[in-house]
């Protein structure tokens, strides 16, 4: 080596550790994807069966209204005459058919009136409203 090349070693005060950091939170980040897609289920293998038909299905009904004043069953728009023929249908099949009624704020009351007309005309007794849980001031 030359003499006239000095390499002098100087200590340092400080580390920077954002390099770490950003390590240390991509590795964070990476954990909670891996183990939150792990614990979303148990796998099974489902059987097979010719009775799947029979099996139960989910009984509520849900009725909305728009703030136009379009009536929906179950996600499908009806006429007030074709809520009242499927819900007949589904009354006759269960005596004790809950309804649940989803009507937007600006909704007119006068067909929120209706279609409780027609829930009482079909004798279904098991209707919920659908509200917002007001917010605390």
């Amino acid at each position: 080596m030359s003499a006239d090349v000095k390499t002098e070693l100087t200590p340092f005060d400080d580390i920077n550790v954002t390099p770490m950091l950003d390590l240390a939170y991509v590795l964070l980040v990476v954990f909670i994807i891996l183990t939150t897609a792990s614990v979303q289920g148990v796998k099974v293998r489902s059987p097979v069966t010719q009775a799947a038909n029979n099996l139960a299905k989910p009984q509520t009904r849900a009725i909305t209204i728009t703030a136009d004043g379009a009536v929906y069953l179950d996600a499908y728009p009806v006429s007030l005459e074709q809520l009242s023929s499927s819900l007949a249908q589904y009354k006759a099949a269960n005596p004790a058919l809950p309804v649940v009624l989803k009507a937007d704020a600006t909704a007119q009351y006068d067909k929120v009136m209706q279609v409780l007309e027609v829930a009482k005309k079909l004798d279904i007794t098991e209707i919920g409203l659908v509200t917002k849980r007001a917010v605390p001031e």
